[in-house]
């Protein structure tokens, strides 16, 4: 699966019909229905979209007939394997019909044309990971993490036995990140989950 980097935008014209697409990363459904709002024109004939995050999904036909327009969409975003994104597709109306087949390529191609050019990335799967240090540990550990580009550091919370840093960390560097801090620590860091003691099955 992929994401987008930053918003992408694409536009084309069909037998006169003039169809604008413009798709962007989302989190959440709130910030599609706002992408949604915002990006939709006043003046066109219609403004359909989808939107699709993990398992969730929604998609509008905005007065096209039914499943000419939000359906294609959605199948672009799964087509194109995007997760957490929203795609609006506007039409204008040039006079010539489409028919139902020919709106659903129309819709589908643009969304699936706007995807294709967009920035993305591949989508790495992580793990939350709690790491308890006292405070001797502390400037060590956080030296060491502040050298990993792909490790991020979500929260850090000090107690009265030293600091609890809570990071993002992809699946394939769980262990030996394990491992590094147990032995910068001298096996003092508690982690949760405790990959050390419970190691993830190799894929």
């Amino acid at each position: 699966m992929f994401k987008l980097i930053r918003p992408a935008t694409s536009e084309r014209e069909i037998k006169k019909s003039r169809f604008a697409t413009i798709a962007a990363p989302v989190t959440d459904e709130e910030a599609a229905k706002a992408f949604v709002a915002e990006n939709s024109f006043a003046d066109a004939s219609h403004n359909c979209w989808a939107w699709r995050i993990g398992a969730d999904y929604r998609f509008s036909d905005d007065g096209e007939p039914g499943g000419t327009a939000g359906k294609p969409i959605l199948q672009a975003i799964e087509g194109q394997e995007v997760d957490g994104v929203v795609v609006v597709v506007s039409r204008w109306f040039g006079g010539v019909k489409l028919g139902t087949g020919g709106l659903a390529r129309a819709y589908g191609g643009s969304a699936a044309e706007c995807l294709r050019l967009a920035d993305k990335q591949p989508i790495i799967a992580t793990t939350q990971l709690s790491v308890a240090v006292a405070f001797t540990d502390l400037a060590l550990v956080e030296a060491r993490l502040e050298t990993f580009d792909d490790i991020a550091v979500t929260a850090r919370d000090f107690d009265e036995n030293g600091a609890v840093f809570r990071l993002d960390v992809p699946d394939s560097r769980l262990l030996a990140l394990a491992e590094l801090l147990r032995d910068l620590t001298s096996g003092r860091a508690s982690l949760d989950p405790d990959i050390l003691a419970d190691p993830p099955a190799d894929p």
